[in-house]
């Protein structure tokens, strides 16, 4: 029987969805309400603009007249609003789920709640319809949260806040200024998941699924996953993470757990169902349900799709379901979406922009979205215009296909994402698993995670002149406000060395790693303005041996002269019930002074366009140890053999006992000498890197973005790279040549800049502020790390 199908839409998902429909030789012909400029070229389809796709009785009524026999709705709106109702009444066969069903969409709640019903992995959550309790609930949670508005928002009503102030402005935009509309009259405060999104778009009748290679689309506006939430700026299929086994667990423990649920309950689902996943250290979890074709995972998986999608909908559609005896069969190829936006999207953008498409070749669809073709010209009418797709028998091969499809289009201000599958090549170049902190027995997060869980037991301890705050580089007490009138202000930190002492230890020599310790304590004074005065060591052992431990605090002494500190004191414990063999651990802390008005970060004053200074690094200076000597292990190499990074013939271990850069007569120099108060915060660049710690001198509303091409790196973090294949794990864990970060104001660059060099230091501009939209760290280029410099 020839299929006379009418489609609801105007996007690509629509365009995708009428090219595949429009290639079976059972398709007579396609309507499309309204269409855009991509359907109204296609053979067999026609662009219908005589009726609203909103206007229900209207579509049943052309069905009618036009003779359709199969209908398909590709956007969430009209499913959630019950159109299936319509044309079920008028016994005309519907490719999408019931009103009941489409629930699963359009309530968070409803959805969260059926998952928790039917034992379906997805993060902890509540769900509020009042603001104030919302508001007294998010002040309960230690954890990091997503809130997510409970009804449609078109893709973006989920904010994914970074501090407690941000949680409380982003329910506030959501439950009382109603940024997303009725869509906010009630939210789901939900538990942030860490880990790999991928996207699952299965074909559902009732009791049968049958799924579609795994995707990942990109929501974020900026290359790496910065900037703000889009529909969608690109898709790559099939996922590298979606292992065989991954896929049979998500198969079992969700997909047939949601039909079969969904069943149970008396609203199968007929359609396309989308589930969309968390891949998190403790398995896959349901980060949200659509009821329909995902965009632009739909332009990127139905070029896979083998068998005849209108065989498929029809099994789906009819009376006597039968998905279970149609083949839904699929390419090993690999297939690549790449999205071109209007300038200006996400926010406001101009319409109505000429356009010009090239004939595309094969192997490469252009699928319109935001287009209109009005007397023969093509102009831009939405904020995601149109996209290139391209399939190929590599991934690679299919990206750089898709980058070639973009050329063929030409509009002004026209923008998208160079980074498409960005992730995928990250995850494993050469075949070779990148190593990371947490594989070396090492967790940011756990020890993240701890900050947050004591604050509340420190604050207890405040007093006058000492707010008992913790996470910054340095603990202060205002003398002056604590009773002692005219005193100035006390800075004190205190710090380790970690397992760079097992180097130490191998190698025999003990002077470098105390200078390390005087390092870490003295940097992170003066980065808040204090000149470092005094020191006290703790050294803990096994067995003392004399000669170790005097190298170990001769080497103390050394760095505490370079800081201008005294060494005041210290304490040394034999502990061998503790400690074995020849073991030994060191810790440290310096006190410094300063005046309230030297006092750093300024956070009050940062403003965007404030440029971030980098200074250059000796090394690996004392962080992420644990994760060096996991590279070292893994690559065969011996601490006695020639570094391969330094053809100077210093050994592996002499190489990375350089000691760390202390930094403070140089700083001090220049902040004596800046008058005018333009350097307004610093950043030593310790444990958690450069993304972690640039952002502990920021303001909420700032972030870094640094550019990660601006300055040569050591060649040992090249090196690293080899193994630490991931550059976002890199910049986690390392310095990567810049151990310390000043954020300037933009009129007073080329004098600090001057007055460091002239105290010998090497320096860098690696960035500037700007304003927060998510993480405090972004990063320009990050892809020049992924491979070894």
């Amino acid at each position: 029987m020839p299929l006379r199908i009418l489609l609801i839409g105007n996007g690509g998902r629509e365009h995708a969805l009428a090219w595949k429909l429009s290639n079976s030789p059972k398709v007579e012909s396609i309507l499309v309400v309204p269409g855009n400029g991509g359907t109204a070229l296609l053979p067999k389809v026609t662009n219908e603009r005589s009726v609203s796709a909103s206007d229900f009785p209207g579509l049943v009524q052309l069905a009618k007249e036009r003779d359709v026999n199969l209908v398909v709705a590709g956007p969430e709106a009209p499913l959630v609003d019950g159109v299936e109702g319509h044309f079920k009444k008028a016994k005309i066969n519907f490719f999408g789920p019931s009103q009941a069903a489409a629930q699963m969409e359009g309530s968070k709640t409803f959805s969260k709640d059926f998952m928790k019903r039917h034992n379906i992995p997805t993060a902890a959550y509540e769900n509020f319809s009042d603001y104030a309790k919302a508001s007294e609930y998010l002040k309960t949670v230690s954890h990091k949260v997503v809130l997510k508005a409970t009804g449609l928002a078109a893709g973006k009503g989920v904010i994914i806040p970074e501090t407690q102030e941000e949680a409380q402005q982003g329910l506030k935009e959501i439950m009382v200024d109603q940024a997303f509309g009725s869509a906010g009259s009630e939210v789901v405060i939900e538990e942030f998941l860490e880990g790999d999104e991928l996207s699952i778009l299965s074909f559902c009748d009732g009791n049968t699924i049958k799924s579609l290679p795994p995707a990942q689309d990109h929501k974020r506006i900026g290359d790496g996953d910065t900037g703000l939430n889009t529909g969608g700026m690109g898709c790559y299929a099939p996922t590298r993470i979606a292992t065989p086994a991954l896929l049979q667990q998500i198969q079992s423990e969700v997909l047939q757990r949601t039909i079969d649920g969904m069943r149970q309950e008396g609203f199968p689902m007929r359609g396309c169902l989308f589930t969309g996943l968390m891949i998190t250290s403790n398995g896959p979890k349901v980060l949200e349900y659509n009821v329909r074709f995902g965009d632009p995972e739909t332009q990127t998986l139905l070029p896979l799709l083998e068998s005849d999608l209108a065989d498929i909908m029809w099994a789906c559609s009819t009376d006597n379901p039968h998905l279970d005896n149609t083949p839904v069969k699929v390419s090993p190829d690999y297939s690549t979406t790449v999205v071109v936006a209007a300038p200006g999207y996400p926010n406001s953008y101009p319409k109505n922009i000429p356009m010009q498409v090239a004939q595309s070749p094969s192997g490469i669809n252009i699928f319109h979205a935001g287009t209109e073709l009005a007397d023969g010209v093509l102009k831009t009418s939405g904020g995601r215009v149109i996209a290139a797709t391209a399939t190929g028998k590599s991934l690679r091969d299919a990206v750089d296909k898709a980058y070639q499809g973009v050329k063929l289009i030409q509009f002004e201000g026209m923008y998208f994402r160079k980074d498409i599958a960005h992730r995928a090549f990250r995850d494993a170049p050469s075949g070779q698993p990148s190593l990371t902190y947490a594989d070396s027995g090492v967790s940011i997060d756990a020890g993240d995670e701890l900050v947050q869980r004591i604050k509340a037991a420190v604050a207890t301890t405040s007093r006058p002149g000492a707010d008992a705050i913790i996470g910054g580089f340095g603990g202060e007490v205002n003398l002056d406000q604590a009773g002692y009138p005219g005193a100035p202000i006390v800075v004190g930190a205190i710090d380790g060395v970690g397992t760079k002492l097992i180097i130490a230890q191998k190698m025999n020599k003990h002077d470098t790693v105390g200078i390390d310790l005087v390092a870490m304590n003295v940097n992170d004074l003066v980065v808040q303005g204090a000149a470092p005065f005094m020191f006290l060591d703790y050294y803990g052992c096994s067995k003392l041996s004399v000669d170790v431990a005097a190298s170990f605090v001769e080497g103390v002494a050394q760095g505490c002269k370079e800081a201008g500190c005294a060494l005041v004191g210290g304490e040394t414990a034999e502990m061998p019930d503790l400690y074995s063999g020849d073991d030994y651990d060191a810790a440290g802390a310096a006190i410094g002074v300063m005046q309230a008005s030297q006092r750093l970060p300024r956070k009050d004053i940062m403003v965007e366009g404030d440029v971030l200074i980098g200074l250059g690094s000796t090394g690996v200076h004392s962080n992420g140890f644990s994760l060096v000597r996991k590279v070292v292990e893994k690559s065969g190499l011996s601490y006695t053999d020639p570094a391969p990074w330094d053809g100077s013939g210093v050994t592996v271990g002499q190489s990375l006992l350089t000691p760390t850069k202390i930094y403070v007569k140089s700083l001090l120099e220049v902040l004596r000498a800046d008058a005018n108060g333009s350097i307004k915060g610093m950043a030593h660049i310790t444990g958690g890197g450069l993304t972690e710690n640039i952002p502990r001198m920021l303001p909420d509303h700032l972030a870094a973005e640094i550019d990660a091409a601006s300055w040569e790196r050591p060649s040992v973090f090249g090196w690293l790279s080899q193994l630490v294949t991931k550059p976002e794990e890199m910049a986690r864990t390392f310095n990567n040549g810049v151990g310390m970060v000043l954020a300037v104001q933009e009129s007073g660059v080329d004098t600090v800049v001057a007055g460091l060099e002239a105290a010998g230091e090497k320096v860098y501009k690696i960035g500037h502020l700007v304003k927060r939209e998510g993480k405090g760290t972004v990063y320009k280029n990050l892809d020049a790390w992924a491979t070894p410099a």
